[in-house]
């Protein structure tokens, strides 16, 4: 009888120790995972905060608030009879081919009788945006003629005159093909119509001026001034 109880008691001992044991490693294991958690929380909304941080950053950098926008570069008009504009959609005679507005002249040099040699159209720009710059892709068939000029000039009421807003005089010399963007401008079309000039400047007849694209810089708000 007494070999049985202590028995007994030996078994109860070993039950309470190993409920103990299971209960304590059951809180550790729960205490890690949540520590794991809360530490996982933590790191995203860290993420969150450097994303939320970054973005900022562009805002204030203005990344989100300028864009390019394409024009039609194939409806620039000739600006005088010496100055002839076509296109070969199968090739271009200039590089590999690629095609474009193709500018030819009759005669050399940059200007003609009472004014300057230029091809030029008129600019249709979204309601609210202005303009901020031009950028200009091309192709040479030799860099001895170019195009020495890019401007943008507005009508004025009454529509008598135009105000030149942008005159940027860098000779694109290199033969490309290469997009150049022109010096910055601030041109708000609610005050009237816009009109982009490529003054071209040729050393040879023979040659051609390609124009691959033209795209115009819009950036803030335009606002009709009273």
């Amino acid at each position: 009888m007494e070999g049985s109880m202590r028995h007994l008691s030996q078994l109860l001992f070993k039950s309470v120790m190993l409920l103990a044991i299971y209960s304590i490693t059951v809180g550790v294991f729960a205490q890690g995972n949540s520590q794991g958690n809360s530490q996982g929380n933590s790191n995203s909304q860290g993420q969150d905060s450097n994303s939320q941080g970054k973005d900022s950053d562009d805002d204030r950098g203005g990344k989100h608030h300028e864009s390019i926008m394409w024009i039609n570069h194939l409806a620039f008009l000739a600006g005088d009879p010496s100055v002839a504009t076509s296109f070969n959609a199968v090739n271009s005679g200039v590089g590999n081919g690629l095609s474009g507005l193709i500018i030819l002249s009759s005669t050399i040099g940059d200007t003609v009788e009472g004014g300057n040699k230029v091809v030029e159209t008129g600019l249709q720009v979204p309601p609210g945006f202005l303009v901020t710059g031009v950028r200009v892709c091309y192709e040479l068939s030799n860099a001895r003629s170019f195009i020495d000029e890019i401007r943008l000039s507005q009508l004025q009421d009454p529509p008598s005159k135009v105000l030149v807003l942008l005159d940027d005089a860098t000779h694109l010399v290199n033969p490309g093909p290469v997009c150049v963007d022109s010096t910055p401008t601030t041109v708000n079309p609610a005050l009237g119509e816009i009109r982009l000039d490529l003054r071209v400047n040729f050393g040879d007849t023979s040659d051609r001026i390609v124009v691959r694209a033209v795209g115009l810089h819009l950036g803030g708000k335009g606002k009709k001034e009273d």
